[in-house]
């Protein structure tokens, strides 16, 4: 089992900066990749941004550019920097981490909401 507990969030106006954070604890060294998710109200879960175990990354068209995923020195710690904010970025964002077995672990979620 990986516990996942995400930080960092909170209000910002747009143009702005925030940073997440995800750490995970349990059994990190089961961990394939770490990522981030976000949920806005009405709409499906989409995919933000991914690190693997080999620190490649990937991220969705939406947010390339200006924002940036990165694991700590210690690699049980991922962040999400969100630069330039947009009002369509406010949702719930939720860290993942994938494990050996194909199962998914999420956080709780943390609310960013950017206003115009």
């Amino acid at each position: 089992q990986v516990q996942l507990v995400e930080s960092g969030g909170g209000l910002v106006q747009a143009g702005g900066s925030l940073r997440l954070s995800c750490a995970a604890s349990g059994s990190t060294s089961s961990i394939n990749a770490m990522g981030w998710y976000r949920q806005a109200p009405g709409k499906q879960r989409e995919f933000v941004a991914t690190i693997s175990s080999s620190g490649s990354t990937n991220s969705a068209d939406s947010v390339k550019g200006r924002f940036t995923i990165s694991r700590g020195i210690a690699k049980n710690i991922v962040y999400l920097q969100m630069n330039s904010l947009k009002p369509e970025d406010t949702a719930v964002y939720y860290c993942n981490a994938d494990v050996h077995s194909g199962l998914r672990n999420w956080g709780q979620g943390t609310q960013v909401t950017v206003s115009s």
